[in-house]
């Protein structure tokens, strides 16, 4: 549904641009105040490019697309999105299904000079397929109509949630660095430099992540919730259980997972059971309910997915919100326990 209303978008704005009743040129507002106009999908993007530029460059304009709170699986490109899109020297997005609509934009957009990067093509084959483990339950996903629409039975469906691994953000960051510099070149030491900087900080904390398991009491989390950190978990050698994979669009576990949930708790003996962002947590406490002693904390790591412009004009970054899913991570593998 969402790349049908994406596409009658587009064939509107196709229709006014041909008869001169919108500014369609995609070059006019770079050319008015000589800016580089970015455009990120979701919130680690926005927030790496603020870093790389630096606080001090005013030659760069970045917006954040998805920033009223809902996630990359449920937001809907709006009329301004799309004309920002179609005016910006450098867009940014994931590429996986929930962006199945991006390629219709590209192609209609009457800017040959745009930058893209797609975090998915950036990682190649480090790419990960979005996996049903054990126990999780199966799911209709919720673009499955477009998928037969276009064909797409066969294709593998990648984990969207590329992001949340510190190592790929290293190498996103880069990718974004080297198209900057492309496109102001006289600006191109700040970008290395701030570049430099921001990608020691992300190293440091990947090694505290690292420690933190090192120190772990256990190398197992249980989700009463969908699961979104795959790459996350998969860099740090951890197992997990989870209700639901990462892109579904499910609300309810059948009794068959939470006991099966509930049953790892206990096969494991863990204290916590997880969340994450914009979880109401009733699939976790009925887990928790039905393990043999009960009383697990329910801990919730944030996969920023939603992240609000309230909270970011409150000052939420990228790391910071890696640094406070460090401190739950390190209650849930039971560090000093």
């Amino acid at each position: 549904m969402k790349k049908y209303i994406v596409t009658t978008i587009l064939m509107v704005l196709t229709v006014l641009c041909s008869i001169g009743l919108s500014s369609c040129g995609a070059g006019d507002s770079h050319e008015n105040d000589g800016r580089i106009k970015v455009v990120a999908t979701i919130f680690p993007e926005y927030d790496w490019v603020r870093e790389i530029v630096g606080a001090d460059n005013d030659k760069v304009d970045v917006d954040l697309l998805v920033s009223n709170g809902a996630d990359l699986h449920s937001y809907q490109p709006s009329v301004d999105d799309i004309m920002k899109i179609s005016a910006c020297d450098l867009f940014i997005y994931v590429g996986g299904e929930s962006d199945a609509w991006v390629k219709d934009v590209i192609d209609r957009a009457d800017n040959d000079e745009m930058k893209v990067i797609c975090l998915m093509d950036v990682l190649g084959g480090q790419a990960k397929e979005e996996e049903l483990t054990e126990g999780m339950e199966d799911h209709d996903h919720e673009h499955e109509e477009e998928r037969e629409d276009e064909d797409h039975d066969h294709e593998k469906e990648y984990d969207e949630h590329v992001w949340l691994s510190l190592r790929n953000a290293a190498v996103f960051c880069d990718a974004i660095k080297e198209e900057l510099c492309g496109l102001d070149a006289s600006n191109k030491k700040a970008y290395e430099k701030n570049t430099e900087d921001y990608l020691k900080k992300i190293s440091e904390l990947d090694l505290e992540y690292d420690r933190i398991v090192a120190e772990a009491g256990t190398n197992v989390l249980v989700f009463g919730d969908r699961f979104p950190f795959r790459y996350l978990t998969d860099d740090l050698g951890l197992k997990y259980y989870a209700a639901f994979a990462g892109c579904s669009a499910e609300t309810e576990a059948s009794f068959e997972t939470v006991r099966f949930l509930a049953g790892k708790v206990d096969e494991y003996d863990l204290d916590c059971i997880m969340i994450i962002d914009g979880s109401d947590g009733k699939i976790a406490k009925t887990v928790s309910e039905n393990t043999k002693h009960g009383g697990q904390k329910i801990l919730k790591l944030d996969s920023m997915q939603s992240v609000t412009q309230k909270e970011i004009d409150e000052g939420a970054s990228y790391l910071g919100i890696m640094e406070d899913d460090l401190k739950v991570l390190e209650q849930a593998l039971g560090v000093d326990r």
